[in-house]
């Protein structure tokens, strides 16, 4: 089910990148569990660490984890957000 590896970090430029902590991939996690079932085959493994399945669209991962994070105030604004398979 969980077929690929993605890191997920932040930070304000690209030397400055910190993995996610996993409680904010957890919350994220669990939030879509319910709304959105295109998000069901993810799981929080590790900081900065999300096991996705393949019907897991990255776009739109990486647009709604933006979105969910800055809504929630994780990250700010200037802040970058990378998602990349691991």
């Amino acid at each position: 089910m969980f077929e690929r590896s993605v890191r997920v970090e932040h930070g304000r430029a690209a030397g400055d990148l910190k993995p996610c902590p996993i409680q904010w991939l957890d919350n994220f996690a669990m939030r879509n569990f319910t709304n959105d079932a295109v998000f069901d085959d993810t799981l929080p493994v590790d900081d900065g660490v999300l096991e996705i399945g393949n019907r897991v669209p990255m776009e739109q991962l990486r647009a709604a984890m933006r979105e969910w994070f800055r809504r929630k105030g994780y990250i700010q604004p200037e802040e970058e957000l990378r998602i990349w398979l691991r």
